[in-house]
């Protein structure tokens, strides 16, 4: 591992972590017996170990726009207010000053720091974001599901260096360096070697303070991914495998251990600051993460989570029963997580407690305190490479069309995509499409009225669109009958999508009725659905227009891996340029549609 400044930095101020409640005004609960012997005998061999954590960054080095460049706050009143949060320059000036005091402090994340990026920093294979995580001073990282977007050999020249195979160095004279932290991969093994992809777990020492890291993906990655992106890989059950490496970090005497899983839960809130503890420990979330939380090994100390972009702070008990934190930091750089790991010198292990006040706390990446200095520097390099193309216009939009920050099942800027790649497949010899189909997951961000450089308001630049589209996916029409159609809908709501439904945006003229007050696939009402005000005939075959990876049966539509007489069209980015410019001109701007295709009955 290249060394860098940050990880030579010096962090690292003794502190007495039983003093510092005691001055705090809090009492600790003593762990079962054999797990430590009191407060007042650990004082004096006890460090405080300050945490710093985020997730699912996404190449988001300038701050997001729209509603996916904030966080919803709940104040003491019962309102809720919405804070501008995120970007390079504010998370690392926030990192930078959260580890002010804290002689003991390592920064990780929970994977997809890229991937799904903004034209910045996907336009260059996402260095740029590497670049910056190097200069923010993160110390290790798992691996996400977006790593491997652009698949293994990318991901592996992300973490090692060296200039991209078919596009090159961007700048003369300057040589891509790769990650100066590890990418850990432990569930991710080669199929013919059994071997983890990268390194499967890391031990950050400071004055010999040990604290081991393991990072594991969620295990469905293949199911979420472009099948070409993780080929000759296998991926494991993630429980497993934190608790296989639990036990060789404990064989080497490392007895601290933080897992990084991308893989997460939903609170019942999505504000960042509610109290997932209440009214018990845990109670406040659900989803995968809380499963594994109950299930992984009780060596594990600590959870840092990502995946679901949900900001949260959990104590889930871990199998023995003991208080342990599971966090998530939301996503896009907004927010970061501040938890205390307080570590005994003599035993080896962190001191878990039960404290009046958290141990993790989820803090605001706000906009109002100063930029760090060498990110500006960092974003204006790139976007000068970058300006050419980013810069372009492309479409006018009369008001901000909500995609990634909609609050419901279908949102308007969805009804502009899959109207955008019907539109761009519906002639004869071009796949003569009769409807289509958008995962909800691949529309990325919102388009934004306000503007976010020069271009004016209401217009909309090939960057913009770029952030909104950034898989450039090639589209598939292909034949589905009205009973595969049919199975394909159902899917949103049922098998893998059950517990948290994925909802396709739809081309004008599909309609249907989803009934959310029923179960699995019984939520679509199959007398509902129609093409053009006509009822879905089971045994007719319609032409149906989706990106390629919704055709290869991702995100559990298995469905549409059955379609025939398959058709190639355009990128998903070509045909919403295309559309954005075909219907709007400064003049006549695009207004935002309804979102009235599913009718939706709770």
């Amino acid at each position: 591992m290249p060394a860098t400044p940050q990880r030579r930095r010096t962090v690292r101020r003794l502190t007495i972590g039983a003093a510092v409640l005691a001055a705090a005004g809090l009492t600790a609960t003593a762990l079962p017996a054999g797990a430590d012997t009191g407060p007042a005998a650990r004082a004096g061999r006890t460090v405080d170990v300050q945490l710093l954590s985020f997730n699912d960054f996404h190449g988001n080095l300038e701050p997001p726009q729209g509603s996916s460049g904030t966080v919803e706050e709940s104040r003491p009143d019962g309102s809720k207010k919405s804070v501008p949060a995120g970007g390079a320059e504010y998370l690392a000036q926030s990192l930078r000053t959260a580890r002010k005091g804290h002689p003991y402090s390592v920064t990780a994340a929970a994977g997809d720091l890229v991937g799904a990026s903004p034209l910045l920093s996907g336009l260059f294979h996402d260095e740029p974001t590497i670049e910056a995580m190097n200069k923010l001073g993160l110390d290790v990282t798992s691996v996400g599901n977006h790593e491997f977007d652009e698949g293994r050999a990318e991901l592996t020249r992300l973490q090692k260096g060296g200039c991209h195979p078919k596009d090159g160095c961007y700048e003369k004279g300057k040589k891509f360096r790769g990650a100066g932290f590890p990418y850990l991969t432990a569930n991710v093994t080669d199929e013919k070697s059994g071997k983890p992809l990268l390194k499967p777990y890391t031990v950050w020492k400071h004055k010999g303070v040990k604290i081991g890291f393991i990072g594991v993906t969620l295990e469905g990655t293949p199911d979420i991914v472009n099948a070409d992106g993780v080929k000759g890989l296998k991926f494991h059950d993630e429980v497993e495998t934190i608790n296989k490496y639990a036990k060789v970090l404990e064989r080497q005497g490392v007895k601290s251990v933080v897992a990084l899983i991308h893989e997460g839960g939903l609170p019942a809130s999505t504000s960042y600051n509610y109290k997932c503890d209440s009214p018990g420990p845990g109670d406040g979330i659900s989803g995968p993460i809380t499963d594994i939380a109950k299930h992984v090994t009780p060596k594990v100390d600590a959870l840092v989570t990502g995946h679901t972009h949900q900001a949260y702070s959990c104590t889930i008990p871990d199998p023995s029963g003991r208080p342990r934190t599971v966090t998530s930091a939301a996503s896009y750089g907004k927010l970061y997580t501040d938890t205390t790991l307080t570590y005994d010198r003599r035993t080896r292990d962190i001191v878990r407690t039960s404290v009046k006040a958290p141990g993790a706390v989820n803090h605001v990446v706000d906009r109002t305190q100063p930029k760090a200095a060498d990110m500006t520097s960092l974003i204006a390099r790139w976007n000068k490479l970058a300006a050419p193309v980013a810069g372009r216009p492309v479409g006018h939009i009369s008001a901000d069309i909500a995609g990634r920050g909609a609050n419901a099942p279908e949102s308007p800027l969805g009804d502009v995509i899959s109207d955008a790649q019907l539109e761009a497949t519906k002639a004869d010899g071009k796949g003569g499409a009769q409807l289509a189909l958008m995962n909800p997951g691949g529309v990325r961000s919102d388009l934004a009225f306000k503007a976010s450089g020069a271009e004016g308001d209401g217009v909309v630049t090939y960057g913009e669109a770029f952030t909104v589209q950034p898989f450039t996916n090639m589209l598939n029409v292909v034949d589905l009958t009205g009973a595969q159609l049919l199975a394909g809908l159902q899917q949103q709501v049922s098998g893998p999508n059950e517990a948290s439904p994925k909802i396709l945006q739809v081309s004008k003229g599909l309609t249907y009725t989803l009934d959310m007050a029923k179960s699995g696939a019984a939520r679509v009402v199959k007398d509902s659905v129609k093409l053009d005000g006509v009822a879905l005939d089971p045994a007719k075959t319609y032409r149906v227009a989706m990106n390629e990876f919704l055709a290869g049966g991702g995100d559990g539509f298995a469905a549409f891996k059955d379609g025939k007489n398959k058709y190639v069209g355009p990128s998903d980015l070509d045909a919403f340029t295309g559309y954005l410019t075909a219907h709007s001109s400064a003049d006549k701007p695009l207004t935002p549609p309804k979102a009235d295709r599913i009718t939706v009955v709770k």
